[in-house]
């Protein structure tokens, strides 16, 4: 995986995916009240707000800051029937398969103005229309790579484990249920990983509800989605996208000043990043000196050496050691040189598990 996060976002048309894909990247994309507005996929790039680049690059005089990065790539209105072609169809379930994780933006609202595509409000049936769209576009793809590889598995006996893998898959999609919720042995993750299932993908919920349910973002429809959302295991995050639209369009002292006036700590997107952030078990280390400070992503869990890597493969290959400050050290002893005064930057070699936030210098030939 890059070290750019990307997120699919789907739904529904009429929705609030554009609203919100709108102050994701201040693209001005049109949101108009009506289905199939949005017809190529946009892409926005956003950086990850994260202040601890700030007061770093103040300490290391940096000349700039590069964040981490998310990008969003809009997906049109899916409607029922878009795996067999319907509305913009198959088109877009292929941009779909490009992204790291999917975000389903689901309509937590009441509007008489802004027509629902089915004619009620119903965020269960909303994700259920979405996500039997996925199970038989995977279901078409798990089907035509059975045929394919049964073919070549006569005679290649190391073939089979795809093909009960394959077998496998159709029958839980067959049962209307994503890949997300089918049991794997590790072997069979490993098989997985080689085709880009749109059900087997993370999701998380984004609940766009109304400016009315300010600041709490809690209605009946968004407990409905929580309880359908704990029963697979996967997350939800209200958002309000009118008001997040509103917010894009302000400086950022204007709009911390809104947020405060209406209760709110921070931005749905700065809390919508951190999510998909931590659904993909994705963390950020840092590197800081005089040309720029940096954040670099890479998934929790990553040895020292290999998040070199994420600078440059030479780093990696001629690793010699890491010296890991804390970001919380850094700040206490006023940087490097007085973290290494009381002890606190620490020498540590190529299986060292980075975490999030560490401040890392890298040694190499």
């Amino acid at each position: 995986m890059s070290s750019n996060l990307s997120c699919g976002i789907v739904g529904l048309p009429n929705v609030g995916k554009s609203s919100l894909f709108n102050a994701l990247t201040r693209k001005q994309i049109p949101s108009e009240n009506y289905p199939f507005c949005t017809i190529d996929p946009n892409v926005g790039i956003v950086n990850v707000s994260d202040q601890r680049l700030n007061i770093l690059s103040e300490q290391s005089h940096s000349k700039k800051i590069i964040a981490a990065t998310c990008s969003f790539v809009d997906i049109a209105g899916l409607v029922k029937g878009a795996s067999q072609g319907e509305g913009l169809g198959n088109q877009f379930l292929t941009h779909i398969r490009e992204t790291d994780a999917i975000l389903q933006v689901v309509r937590c609202f009441e509007n008489e103005k802004v027509i629902h595509v089915a004619g009620r409000i119903d965020p269960i049936q909303d994700i259920e229309v979405i996500t039997l769209e996925l199970i038989l576009a995977d279901l078409q793809m798990a089907e035509n790579s059975f045929q394919r590889v049964e073919k070549q598995a006569k005679g290649r006996k190391e073939l089979l484990p795809t093909l009960d893998f394959l077998k496998k898959a159709q029958d839980h999609l067959n049962q209307n249920l994503p890949l997300r919720s089918l049991p794997l042995t590790p072997a069979e993750e490993a098989i997985a990983k080689l085709y880009p299932f749109l059900t087997k993908k993370r999701i998380l919920y984004v609940c766009n509800v109304g400016e009315n349910d300010l600041p709490s973002m809690e209605n009946p429809y968004v407990q409905k989605v929580r309880e359908y959302a704990a029963k697979e295991g996967s997350r939800v995050i209200p958002i309000c996208a009118k008001l997040e639209e509103e917010i894009s369009q302000l400086g950022e002292s204007d709009a911390r000043e809104f947020l405060d006036s209406l209760g709110l700590q921070e931005s749905g997107l700065d809390r919508l990043i951190k999510e998909a952030f931590n659904l993909l078990d994705l963390i950020t280390y840092i590197t800081s000196g005089e040309i720029e400070t940096r954040a670099w992503t890479i998934h929790k869990g990553t040895p020292a050496a290999e998040a070199a890597g994420k600078i440059h493969s030479d780093i990696e290959k001629g690793f010699i050691r890491a010296e890991v400050v804390s970001f919380d050290d850094m700040i206490k002893y006023k940087g490097r040189v007085g973290a290494r005064e009381v002890g606190k930057a620490r020498s540590e070699g190529r299986e060292y598990i980075v975490h999030d936030g560490d401040v890392i210098l890298f040694y190499h030939n």
